[in-house]
């Protein structure tokens, strides 16, 4: 197997460009990457898609904040795909003051836009959303007296993911609820980078944990960098 390239958390970060659609690993800060997205604050980028499950907290009577709230703060992002923003008080101000362009999708459908991006398919067919503000704008197909939603397939140009353990190739190991949307969306973006807590040698990791393939991933960011 050949080795990915190991970079640190701002070498890695100086990839993403200005413009780019980026999905952010994570279920409230859990199986997100802290490190990469420090960095990616610290680079000023902007006008970036945010494509990630929730907003994390943001709170300002209690002083509570984090991780990717920080680059939100930031306004980083011209516009974000996520399930809930309820705990983010800074992206509901964005939103209703047209700072930034919300768009709210089912949880379920979010992981299944992604996951048929991943998989190259061209949609898929969902009842959930029929019939609300979700509808709107979407092709309604009916199939024995169901009526569904065409959903689209969601790409991302860059994943930034977080694993438990990787090995050197980049087959990725993660920790119990952490996987999260991290393995889906390493199959739906053209550039895979992931901050790992540990990385081993090749060979080192059982082959029946390995979750995330190794082709799918591109830069690793870890160990001693």
């Amino acid at each position: 197997m050949v080795e990915k390239e190991i970079l640190s958390a701002e070498e890695a970060v100086s990839r993403i460009k200005d413009g780019d659609v980026v999905m952010l690993g994570g279920f409230m800060g859990c199986g997100s990457p802290a490190g990469l997205l420090t960095k990616l604050r610290d680079s000023g980028k902007k006008d970036m898609t945010l494509v990630c499950n929730d907003c994390g907290w943001h709170n300002e009577k209690i002083e509570k904040y984090t991780e990717v709230a920080y680059n939100i703060i930031d306004k980083q992002f011209s516009k974000v795909i996520t399930t809930h923003i309820g705990l983010n008080q800074e992206i509901q101000r964005q939103m209703i003051a047209g700072e930034t362009e919300v768009e709210l999708v089912p949880q379920g459908t979010l992981a299944e836009r992604i996951r048929t991006a991943g998989a190259g398919l061209g949609g898929f067919l969902t009842p959930t959303g029929v019939g609300t503000e979700v509808e709107e704008g979407k092709t309604v197909i009916e199939e024995d007296g169901v009526k569904y939603l065409l959903e689209k397939p969601l790409k991302g140009n860059v994943a930034i993911l977080r694993a438990a353990k990787a090995d050197k190739a980049g087959n990725l190991v993660y920790s119990k609820s952490a996987r999260n949307f991290n393995p889906v969306m390493a199959t739906a973006c053209d550039l895979v980078i992931v901050e790992a807590d540990e990385i081993v040698e090749i060979g080192e990791l059982d082959p029946e944990c390995i979750v995330t393939p190794s082709v799918f991933v591109n830069i690793l960011v870890g160990g001693s960098k």
